[in-house]
């Protein structure tokens, strides 16, 4: 029975569980448009000094500009343009299309730190050391019973949004399956500075059943990402230096000058999906949705690019102006990217595993081959990057349409489309007199901004998460008003 009922959050908020990067960017975007929120986090106050990730990508940081917080992770953060693949395979994201054609290499809990200073600006309070142990949904919300020092206590909010990691208790609760297995059992985590660092800052090769990758701090530290499967221990086993100079010595050529750890851990790396994303009113994202090998750096940007998909959907929902089944188009824009990572970072592992010396000469010598020819480095880099995601569109639509609109420059202020998305709403992206036909006419609707783009290109209807909604060639201002009102107000009609 529980002790009393909190009404810090009222019927008309949402609960998020789990305060890791995908729950803080989730919770900031609420809160940032009015919607009320409270933070559930099972640890304990102060920053995780776990860094299992360490590598924010291109997407990932334009997500991050259209929230205006960008330029302060950067600062903490080493841009590295290439990395080695396998002996001498070079991926090279240089000249990608985006603000950030670069890997940011940062530790996870600078990325936290950032996304922390933006909750407190927005006056977001995150409850520690409290448990989620229930959750009752009916046709009007949700119930969360939580547990913490001062006992247990329930909540009723709209929406809860599970971001509680692999080992999710929203998940557990709800009863959805996690199918999937282990596929690296003991991988070592070493921050440590060398005394001669790799020529490539970013460095990473095989020899069968080792594995190791390099990549720098800005600090001066280097990340140490390494593991041995025929010497496989327990995940509570201390890192020993000696296995991790013995990987790289062996995978790598030399142990760099490795000296003593700040921080080192050891854990197993699983590839699962959650059955759903989406059980009636709750909602799982991040690890508690997707977890997969580290190959490839993954798995945090992964779940942030969940956070911005489905922050907008919630506050359109909850401001009225879209119907709930607008979250339905969570689950089915994101699990298919959720599933198509787990098999580009499981591909990526299984060709890092190849045990015979023959068919890794043979793999290096065609991953050499295949990466100088500029087509090929390009779809690495894509891939990598996650400028490849793009979400399904009606049949008809334009062919830019569910597309990444990228960050395009605009006459007047802002200048940028990541700038003009700092509003939290849509942008429509339309030659100067077409927005003067439609202001005579009085085409316009709350929270749609108007921006002309320097290149001229098609109209363009930008959805908050920088994905374009709608576009056209040559529309008419009915065809304008159509679409605004179609991707603005998204209620059913009544019948």
């Amino acid at each position: 029975m529980s002790e009393h009922i909190d009404k810090s959050v009222d019927s008309r908020g949402v609960v998020v569980v789990g305060a890791g990067p995908t729950g803080l960017l989730l919770a900031g975007d609420l809160a940032e448009s009015g919607v009320p929120v409270t933070l559930l986090e099972r640890r304990p106050p102060g920053l995780s000094n776990l860094s299992r990730a360490l590598v924010v990508h291109a997407t990932t940081l334009e997500a991050f500009d259209s929230r205006g917080i960008a330029a302060p992770l950067i600062e903490r953060g080493a841009p590295v343009q290439s990395l080695r693949l396998f002996d001498t395979a070079v991926v090279d994201v240089s000249d990608l299309p985006t603000p950030y054609p670069y890997l940011l290499v940062v530790p996870q809990y600078e990325t936290e730190a950032v996304l922390h200073e933006r909750l407190e600006r927005l006056g977001v309070r995150i409850r520690y050391d409290t448990e989620v142990v229930g959750l009752r949904q009916d046709a009007d919300g949700v119930t969360v019973t939580a547990r913490d020092a001062s006992g247990t206590r329930e909540e009723r909010a709209a929406y809860v949004v599970g971001t509680d990691g692999s080992r999710s208790a929203v998940r557990s609760l709800l009863g959805v399956e996690f199918p999937g297995h282990t596929v690296v059992a003991s991988v070592m985590l070493v921050d440590a500075r060398l005394s001669q660092p790799p020529q490539a800052r970013i460095a990473t090769n095989t020899d069968g059943d080792k594995f190791a990758f390099v990549a720098p701090f800005k600090d001066g530290y280097h990340r140490i990402i390494c593991w041995d499967q025929k010497h496989a221990k327990a995940e509570t086993e201390p890192v020993e230096l000696s296995e991790v100079r013995e990987i790289l010595r062996e995978t790598l050529g030399t142990d760099f000058g490795m000296g003593e750890p700040r921080w080192s851990s050891r854990f197993h790396s699983d590839e699962r999906q959650a059955e759903h994303y989406r059980v009636g009113r709750v909602f799982l994202a991040g690890d508690a949705a997707h977890t997969h090998s580290p190959a490839g750096g993954q798995g945090m940007n992964t779940g942030l690019l969940d956070a911005a998909n489905l922050s907008w959907k919630l506050v359109a929902v909850l401001r009225g102006h879209a119907d709930d089944a607008l979250l339905d188009t969570y689950e089915s824009e994101r699990y298919p990217v959720g599933s198509a990572v787990i098999k580009g970072s499981g591909l990526l592992l299984r060709a890092a595993e190849i045990k015979m010396t023959p068919a890794r000469k043979a793999r290096n010598l065609a991953m050499h081959f295949a990466l100088a020819r500029p087509a090929v480095n390009r779809r690495i880099g894509y891939a990598l990057s996650g400028l490849w995601i793009s979400y399904p569109a009606p049949h008809g639509s334009h062919p830019l349409t569910g597309h990444r609109a990228g960050d395009v420059a605009l006459d007047g202020a802002p200048s940028r489309l990541l700038e003009a998305l700092r509003g939290g709403g849509f942008v429509l992206l339309a030659p100067a007199e077409l927005h003067e036909a439609a202001e005579r006419v009085g085409v316009r609707a709350p929270g749609v901004t108007t921006a002309v783009p320097a290149d001229g290109g098609p109209v363009r209807l930008v959805r908050p998460d920088g994905y374009i909604a709608w576009a056209a060639d040559a529309p008419t201002i009915e065809d304008v008003a159509k679409a605004i009102a179609a991707a603005t107000d998204r209620r059913r009609p009544e019948r």
